[in-house]
């Protein structure tokens, strides 16, 4: 008896394990490097070093999974053809997502500050800030805040700065 290859586990399991690793070389760093999220060390290397070869890797996975859903598409029925569709999505989407920089999404940079009095702050006593003073003029950035941005255009003292965490 001949089997198609839509009957195929191995192909099924193949296709599996490259659209998982794939989607895994964008959405491992994407979901480790998060604003307002506790991170350690070690976790935060494995997603830069990640990163930094996800748009190959989900390159070369994306290109193994299209010849495996190339493969599997005539035999298969339309519950089967609904999954391949979903496999090609995911292995698309993390092929170009790994080369855009969704970092700056967000991470992105607050052009107009806006500060509160000392006397009406709802920072907590225990709370880490930036401080920045420059002649009579002063100013407090929350470290939870600046976590998320990273970088704030303001002006101290009529200087015009940049602040960055």
């Amino acid at each position: 008896m001949i089997t198609s290859n839509a009957h195929k586990p191995s192909l099924w399991i193949a296709l599996a394990t490259f659209a998982l690793v794939g989607f895994g070389a964008f959405m491992f760093p994407a979901f480790i490097i998060r604003p307002f999220r506790s991170q350690h060390p070690r976790t935060l290397l494995w997603a830069m070093e990640i990163r930094q070869f996800a748009p190959l890797v989900s390159l070369l996975c994306a290109i193994v999974s299209f010849l495996l859903i190339a493969m599997l598409w005539r035999s298969s029925n339309k519950w089967r053809r609904a999954l391949l569709s979903l496999a090609a999505i995911a292995v698309t989407f993390s092929a170009v997502m790994s080369r855009l920089n969704y970092f700056e999404w967000m991470f992105h940079p607050v052009d107009s500050a806006k500060f509160d009095a000392e006397s009406s702050s709802k920072l907590g006593a225990d709370e880490m800030i930036l401080a920045v003073r420059y002649g009579e003029d002063a100013r407090a950035y929350p470290i939870r805040e600046m976590a998320y941005h990273h970088i704030l255009n303001d002006v101290v003292g009529g200087v015009p700065i940049a602040v960055t965490y």
